[in-house]
């Protein structure tokens, strides 16, 4: 039921994005888009209510639980920038909008370093809502499988970690233009 759960949410909260950049800027609307994207956060806070009603009924935790766990400190942590995204290709694409700007060198240095403090976050909210779903239940039997969603958190930070570092020793260079597509221009 949980993985259905997430499943539904996943596709709930690119629904509401959707639907908030329609409304924003095919219909014109900027409030009922604002008011649409709101709701990815409220589905976030569904997806947590569910976990905890069915732990709570006497659920067993499943690696479902801990993956719930684990989008729900993603989707928190870097939400604002994942609409943000979303927003400046849909305003580019339907909107007559900038392209949004491909980073390199120090600014897509920056980026990922920002992205690690971003990731910190994340691996601390589905750390702190492990530890809270484990300590309202109370029975280490029905729990045991969120433990090892600790160290799965551990080594999603590393991977960012070490990404950032690598992109600080060997910065991303710009894309090489061709003389044909230069000459296009």
């Amino acid at each position: 039921m949980i993985l259905f759960a997430i499943v539904v949410c996943e596709i709930g909260f690119w629904v509401a994005i959707l639907a908030g950049l329609v409304a924003r800027y095919l219909l014109r609307r900027p409030r009922l888009g604002e008011a649409l994207l709101i709701l990815a956060p409220v589905i976030d806070a569904i997806l947590l209510a569910l976990v905890a009603v069915d732990l709570l009924g006497g659920g067993t935790a499943s690696w479902h639980h801990g993956l719930a766990a684990i989008y729900i400190g993603v989707s928190v942590a870097y939400g604002k920038r994942m609409v943000a995204w979303a927003d400046a290709h849909f305003q580019h694409r339907f909107a007559g909008g900038p392209a949004p700007e491909r980073l390199t060198g120090t600014r897509y240095t920056i980026k990922c370093w920002r992205d690690v403090l971003l990731t910190a976050l994340a691996v601390a909210i589905a750390a702190a809502a492990l530890g809270a779903i484990i300590f309202l239940v109370n029975d280490p039997e029905r729990t045991a499988a969120l433990s090892d969603f600790f160290r799965i958190l551990g080594i999603i930070f590393a991977i960012d970690f070490v990404w950032a570092l690598s992109y600080t020793i060997w910065p991303k260079k710009a894309a090489r233009t061709t003389p044909a597509a230069t000459l296009s221009r």
